[in-house]
C-alpha cells in the first residue's frame, strides 16, 4: 500500500494532513490518507489516486518518496508494507478536505494509527533536511513573495528562527531566487515597499549538497 505524507505552511506552522479512521483496528485514531495499489498500477499513480479520491488533494507541488515501512507488527491485522511519499503544498492553497479530513501541527499531533505518527516525523526531517540544500522551498511557498513571508515559512517548516538576511543571502547565492520586479506596499505599519521574489524554478533541484541550515546558537 502507500501512504502520504502532506505538509503544508498554516497558520505560521508546518502541519500535516490526517484523517480519522472509523473502524477498528485504531477506530478514532488519526492516519495517513493512502491505501491500496490497484493492479499494474504504480506507486506514485496509486498515492495520486488516493490523494484525489480520498482527501480531494489535487494541488501537490512536490512528491517524493521517503521510505517503505515493513516491520511485521505494524499492522496488528496482519503483515503489511507501506511506502511512504512525502507531499508538499504550497501556502495559499486550500483543499476542500471532507469532514473526517483535517490539517494537524506537526509538533501536537493526535493520537495516530499504526506507525503513522514516526512516518509523520520521518518526513518532516526530510523536508528539513532538504531545505537546507535544494531550493524544496518552491513547493511550500506562493508563487511570489516577499523575502519576509518566504522567511515565515522557512521558520515554520525548519521549526526555527532564520535570519531574513541571511536566507537571502544563501538563496541568492545559490541562484535559486530572483526579483519580479514588483514591490508589495508595507500597508498600515508602513515603511518602504518591499520586493518581490519568486523561485527560478518549481521543480526540485540539488543547489548546495553539503550544505545544511542549523538552529541560531
Amino acid at each position: 500500500m502507500t501512504l502520504a505524507v502532506v505538509l503544508q505552511v498554516r497558520d505560521a506552522s508546518l502541519q500535516v494532513l490526517l484523517w480519522q479512521r472509523a473502524r477498528d483496528p485504531y477506530a478514532g485514531a488519526w492516519a495517513l490518507p493512502g491505501g491500496v495499489l490497484a493492479p499494474g498500477e504504480t506507486l506514485e499513480a496509486s498515492i495520486l489516486r488516493h490523494l484525489t479520491t480520498k482527501v480531494d488533494v489535487r494541488e501537490v507541488a512536490h512528491l517524493e518518496q521517503v521510505a517503505t515501512y515493513g516491520d511485521p507488527g505494524r499492522n496488528p491485522v496482519g503483515w503489511e508494507i507501506a511506502t511512504a511519499y512525502l507531499g508538499l503544498v504550497p501556502l495559499g492553497v486550500d483543499p476542500d478536505v471532507p469532514d473526517d479530513t483535517r490539517w494537524h501541527p506537526v509538533g501536537a499531533l493526535p493520537p495516530t494509527a499504526f506507525d503513522h505518527g514516526a512516518i509523520v516525523l520521518a518526513a518532516c526531517e526530510r523536508l528539513r533536511a532538504k531545505l537546507s540544500y535544494s531550493n524544496a522551498g518552491f513547493a511550500l511557498a506562493p508563487g511570489t513573495f516577499t523575502l519576509a513571508e518566504l522567511r515565515e515559512i522557512y521558520v515554520a517548516a525548519l521549526g526555527y528562527d532564520v535570519s531574513a538576511t541571511n536566507l537571502k543571502r544563501v538563496l541568492l547565492r545559490r541562484g535559486v531566487l530572483e526579483q519580479t520586479g514588483g514591490r508589495r506596499s508595507p500597508g498600515r505599519a508602513g515603511g518602504r515597499p518591499a520586493d518581490e521574489f519568486r523561485f527560478r524554478r518549481r521543480r526540485l533541484e540539488i543547489t548546495d549538497p553539503f550544505a545544511a541550515l542549523r538552529p541560531p546558537g
